[in-house]
């Protein structure tokens, strides 16, 4: 059962993420503060200053405002010197030859009402194995630490500035063949298709993957935590923005049969009732 508190912590990040009114039922026993404590362990501190501007029924401390006022402000900086240096770095790669897609981050962030209040994290670009041989050798020259390569995923990082980038070779997560089988054909799907989905960031061309694919993408990863060491309610937040803003387009009878595929059907229902009903 959920304390009061952390019904009010949901009912503000619903209202956050979906941009619409809230009222906030026993509000004489919430403690505003706990749910700013929340929203910093969920890295979703954006998202509930959001909430805060379609609460109906309930004043929240002014200093608690003006402490996640600044907050979501810093974020806001955080990642419009992201993108800024996400643009730069992108042309620079391209002009090198290499092909890479970003995933999750920025290029979710965009599906967002305000994609720069969503908290960010490391740049992630995928590629192909050739691609990520050469984006390797490339990223050595201008990086200022090199991380420790994981042979075995095809993963390491590079920090170039006080930016951290993963390149990634695959984006299999390693709990069960099945599940690396299709997230293997959703990311060939997206490097040698020719239907590209599009980021315009500051007048630079993105490559992101297809939006059949991505869905793929974020909800493995979402899992590869969930079994691992845990998760965030940021991670169920892109996975519902990223639904909700192609809901329209997406591929449902595909989506359907890779889940099952994948054997994730179960997982995908568990995390369903959680969107759908909290």
């Amino acid at each position: 059962m959920l304390s009061n508190n952390q019904e009010a912590f949901l009912a503000m990040l619903r209202a956050g993420l979906w941009e619409q009114k809230v009222r906030l039922s026993k509000s004489e026993d919430i403690d505003f503060y706990e749910i700013s404590r929340l929203a910093e362990e969920q890295a979703v501190v954006g998202l509930i200053a959001a909430g805060i501007e379609h609460l109906e029924d309930v004043k929240v401390p002014q200093g608690l405002v003006l402490q996640l006022v600044g907050t979501t402000l810093q974020i806001e900086q955080q990642n419009t010197s992201m993108n800024t240096f996400i643009a730069t770095l992108m042309e620079k790669v391209s002009s090198e030859g290499i092909y890479a897609l970003l995933v999750k981050g920025q290029g979710v962030a965009q599906c967002y009402e305000r994609p720069l209040w969503r908290t960010s994290g490391d740049v992630d670009l995928v590629m192909d194995e050739l691609n990520y041989e050469a984006a390797k050798s490339y990223f050595k020259t201008i990086c200022h630490e090199e991380g420790i390569e994981i042979n075995n995923r095809l993963h390491i990082d590079y920090t170039i500035g006080s930016w951290v980038v993963e390149l990634h070779g695959s984006l299999r997560n390693g709990l069960w063949d099945r599940m690396d089988k299709g997230i293997d054909q959703a990311l060939h799907n997206s490097l040698s298709s020719e239907n590209e989905r599009l980021w315009n960031c500051n007048g630079t061309t993105i490559r992101l993957p297809l939006v059949d694919d991505d869905i793929i993408f974020v909800f493995t990863h979402i899992l590869q935590h969930f079994f691992r060491n845990g998760i965030g309610m940021r991670q169920i937040c892109d996975w519902c923005r990223l639904i909700w803003k192609y809901k329209d387009s997406l591929n449902h009878s595909l989506l359907e049969s890779r889940i099952r595929n994948m054997r994730i059907l179960t997982e995908w229902r568990a995390f369903a009732a959680l969107a759908v009903y909290h």
